[in-house]
């Protein structure tokens, strides 16, 4: 047991209730704070006010953000170099500190090193280059399919339904791979990257559809700037305007079979992998806009005067505020928590990602929609900016996948768990 001499306010990093930071930490953690306070920030309130088009226009401060960002020297890959404790403490604090400064921009900067990452992974010399240095986007949304891409098992597909068709499909040949067809509009980085990390249906020579119904899958490595690929409008959306989004046409794109990360056998495997990387991403950046929210509402609550004092001396307000921060430390709980499985589990798992990506994205929410109550009216322009964070948040609730169904897939994996021995009594 620890006794005190004393008694203070508990110790806080930016993080919150932090333990102990070291040094290399807590200087990492102090850069990716100015980064986000001194140039996402701006740049997100100067992006949010454009349309779609312009936010991907050549004189648009999202490159000056990209520019920056290249200056911090961070590599995406650099964590793998640690064990995984340390890269999942340190990944959830960088990607905290971006979501804080802007979750659109976070994203685009996370989605923009996807290509990059799953090419490190593949341990190709020809696609680590392929991909250094390049903008990255990771494809695997299509109009046709929804969330019931997500349910490649076909467990949630009601009895005697049909499954949907595929709107974009590569087809394995002796020559390479052929893609055709198109994503959604919902890609990040669509309108803008220069390589994508695409998870698409897959035929192999006998068809996308397997005997038991289930689809093949493919991890493909694309370069961009190929004969065939063409890209949509970008979108215009409720919230994270500054994320760029659109869809992408592929016109019989050919590339080498050694383009392919994941195929055949490994296929759904590969892109499950990606889809537990990128929960958990979402994870640790919504865990930055719950905080950016609370702060937002706590600072205003020592401004703003009602009945005469200034309403944080209200008893009814301390209270809402430390519920509102109450679900910031379980938000970054969770999201530490899914960080640790990724690295060190036998092998990562997007249920897992999944239901910290929903739960921490639905606190996220829940912290915007209660910053914008405090805010009272003032909270309800565009003056303030509980309001664009509350849109940010609403967005991350159908953002890659939508809650509901996720939690869904959940259950039906702990369910498997318990059949296979799990929980037993």
């Amino acid at each position: 047991m620890r006794i005190s001499r004393t008694f203070q306010l508990p110790h806080a990093e930016r993080s919150g209730f932090e333990a102990a930071l070291s040094e290399e930490e807590r200087a990492i953690v102090e850069t990716m704070h100015r980064f986000a306070r001194d140039v996402m920030r701006p740049a997100a309130a100067a992006l949010d006010r454009m349309t779609a088009t312009d936010v991907i226009s050549a004189q648009s401060a999202l490159w000056t953000v990209y520019a920056k960002f290249v200056e911090l020297g961070l590599d995406a890959t650099m964590f793998d170099a640690l064990e995984p404790a340390a890269a999942a403490r340190l990944e959830a604090l960088v990607m905290e500190e971006l979501g804080w400064g802007d979750a659109g921009l976070a994203v685009s900067l996370a989605v923009a090193s996807f290509p990059a990452q799953v090419a490190a992974a593949s341990g190709k010399p020809e696609l680590i280059e392929l991909t250094r240095g390049k903008i990255g986007c990771w494809p695997i949304t299509q109009p046709d399919r929804g969330c019931d891409f997500i349910d490649l098992y076909n467990v949630e597909r009601h009895a005697g339904a049909r499954p949907g068709s595929d709107n974009l499909i590569a087809r394995f040949n002796d020559d390479g791979i052929t893609i055709s067809g198109q994503t959604s509009a919902w890609v990040s980085n669509g309108p803008v990257a220069q390589v994508a990390a695409l998870c698409c249906p897959a035929d192999y020579g006998t068809g996308v559809l397997r005997p038991d119904g289930i689809r093949n899958m493919a991890v493909i490595i694309v370069p961009l700037d190929l004969p065939g690929v063409s890209r949509g409008n970008a979108l215009e959306k409720l919230g994270q305007l500054a994320l760029p989004q659109g869809e992408i046409f592929f016109d019989s794109v050919t590339v080498p079979r050694g383009y392919a990360v994941a195929s055949g056998e490994e296929g759904i495997a590969g892109f499950y992998s990606i889809l537990a990387v990128a929960g958990t991403f979402m994870s640790q950046c919504f865990t930055g806009l719950a905080r950016a929210a609370f702060e937002h509402a706590l600072a205003y609550a020592h401004e703003r005067k009602q009945g005469g004092v200034p309403i944080i001396q209200h008893q009814s307000v301390r209270w809402r505020l430390a519920a509102m921060y109450q679900k910031v430390e379980a938000a970054r709980a969770m999201a530490r928590r899914a960080s640790y499985y990724l690295r060190a589990a036998p092998q990562p798992h997007p249920s897992v990602s999944s239901m910290s990506k929903a739960f921490v994205t639905q606190a996220a929410f829940e912290v915007a929609d209660q910053a914008v109550q405090l805010f009272g009216g003032n909270g309800l322009t565009r003056e303030y900016p509980v309001e664009k964070l509350f849109r940010d948040a609403k967005t991350a609730l159908v953002e890659d996948g939508e809650n509901f169904f996720l939690t869904l897939k959940l259950g039906q994996v702990l369910s498997d768990l318990h059949r296979t021995g799990w929980s037993q009594p």
